[in-house]
């Protein structure tokens, strides 16, 4: 059946989406796809749990789509890995001197730690990332067959991995239990693809952890104070020590303020409390992407400039993350810059990435090659029915759509211009629904919503200056939402997990 040829959802009686509903939340809470729940005065150990939000049923995708999707992962992470390492790119773009950090204090702290890091001498010269490439299907009016666009390419913190890949194997139970009760002929479990992002992002952190060379030592999760998706970064933790023997320590900001120092000439770093004693050889980061949670003191930016001096393999490292800036997505459109990251690829992946874009501007650009007596200030404003703006932050609530952008450009100093990019809406879809089911619904059960679905494919990538780029593509994650929301984070409360029922 063709993706234009679905209508969405088929239609299930009210006993029959009662008995999915109970099956789907019993499965969930069994299996680990989990969120603590919202407490303002939270136990120092969690005592209870509940399910995370997740659709009814797998949203609808086009095979192709999903596929061309996973192929152009293995692109992304050798670009942004080569992103990572121009310096006089990053310093042009994103620096305090002449870029974003001029005008932006969370970009200027993070290039400024760099700087001090990289002028100090390194000891580490590797980098791991773990990524995550965001897309939307794109059916402008007209169209019969809808495209793929990037929303944003992710460098730092690229979460939900791990539930991920439980709501897949959620729909597959629901699809082997009771076959949807046949109400749909795709509803089945060849269209359901397999999801391995838990075991996949795991193997990343292997190699990461491999490459730093201390077998004995443990791998650093830096994480949020208070965090309720704590099971999506525990199943990880589970499973590099069942798989691997690796152990986990788990630090937010604020402890490591106390418990983090560098050893010897090489700055390893060494993590010690009462209950901890030993040296890290990666530090993965599920944290340090906003300046208003976790890195708000002075104290936190100089114990993140302390991890990024140590000999640990960051995940990101401050230069990575810097990579994954708003700016760079936008500069990377321009004429010339892809050619110049990717001069060994076919021209057919060079066209294939290009074709993923949307058009994006920098509101201080002084004109538009297609708009030369328009600025992309000008620009912005007279065409913000269909855009948003973006500023350098991840985490989700952070951008500007359509008729708030008006009076957004009306408060906006001339001298932040900089920090911020226009980019053209995609546009989803219309007539998409699923059953969105919520935790603390009572007997509410699902609620039916007109939907927008965003795709992750998530990869990982080791490298460093002379070294070829290791890298893999290793699952992906759909989030929905309803039509209503412009914003997508599950994490803040727009979206829900879903997966993908792939079509022809």
């Amino acid at each position: 059946m063709s993706y234009s040829s679905v209508q969405w959802p088929p239609e299930l009686s009210e006993e029959q989406r009662n008995a999915l509903i109970v099956l789907a939340t019993t499965y969930s809470l069994s299996h680990s796809l989990l969120y603590l729940p919202q407490l303002e005065s939270p136990p120092f150990a969690p005592t209870s749990a509940i399910h995370a939000p997740f659709s009814l049923l797998p949203t609808p995708f086009p095979r192709f789509l999903f596929e061309r999707a996973k192929r152009l992962q293995n692109l992304y992470n050798v670009l942004y890995a080569r992103v990572a390492l121009d310096v006089e790119f990053l310093d042009r773009v994103m620096g305090a001197e002449i870029g974003v950090g001029k005008v932006d204090s969370f970009t200027r702290d993070i290039w400024t730690g760099w700087k001090q890091a990289r002028d100090e001498g390194f000891t580490q010269p590797l980098h791991l990332g773990i990524f995550r490439s965001d897309y939307l299907l794109h059916l402008p009016p007209g169209a019969s067959t809808p495209g793929l666009k990037q929303v944003e390419f992710n460098t730092i913190s690229s979460s939900f991995g791990a539930l991920s890949e439980q709501v897949a194997k959620l729909h597959r139970h629901l699809v082997q239990a009771t076959g949807y009760y046949g109400v749909s002929p795709i509803l089945k479990a060849a269209n359901i693809p397999p999801n391995s992002a838990l075991s996949g992002i795991v193997q990343g952190l292997i190699e990461g952890h491999k490459a730093a060379g201390d077998l004995t030592a443990a791998i650093l999760f830096v994480v949020l104070d208070g965090e309720r998706n704590i099971f999506d970064q525990r199943l990880l933790e589970y499973e590099l020590l069942e798989r691997a023997g690796i152990k986990v320590v788990r630090q937010s900001m604020k402890q490591l303020k106390t418990s983090a120092t560098l050893e010897g000439k090489e700055r390893r770093l060494r993590i010690k409390t009462n209950t901890i004693d030993t040296l890290a050889s990666v530090i993965y980061f599920r944290a340090t992407y906003a300046p208003n949670v976790d890195l708000q003191t002075r104290d936190e930016v100089e114990t993140r400039i302390l991890l990024e001096r140590s000999f640990a393999i960051k995940c990101p490292s401050l230069q990575l993350q810097l990579a994954g800036g708003k700016r760079v997505q936008q500069e990377l459109t321009a004429p010339g810059v892809l050619e110049h990251f990717l001069p060994d690829h076919f021209p057919s992946d060079l066209t294939e990435i290009r074709d993923s874009w949307m058009t994006m501007w920098s509101l201080d650009a002084p004109s538009l090659p297609d708009f030369p007596s328009t600025s992309g200030f000008e620009r912005a404003r007279q065409y913000h029915p269909n855009l948003v703006l973006k500023p350098q932050r991840e985490g989700g609530g952070n951008n500007i759509y359509k008729t708030s952008i008006p009076p957004f450009l009306d408060t906006l100093p001339e001298e932040e211009r900089e920090a911020w990019i226009a980019m053209e809406l995609i546009q989803p879809p219309q007539d998409v629904h699923n059953w969105l089911v919520r935790a603390g619904g009572a007997n509410d059960g699902a609620h039916l919503a007109n939907i927008v679905s965003e795709l992750g494919v998530y990869g990982w990538a080791l490298f460093g200056e002379g070294r070829e780029v290791q890298e893999k593509e290793v699952g992906w994650l759909l989030r929905t939402k309803g039509k209503e929301s412009d914003e997508g984070g599950i994490a803040v409360g727009y979206s829900v997990l879903d997966s993908v029922v792939l079509t022809d």
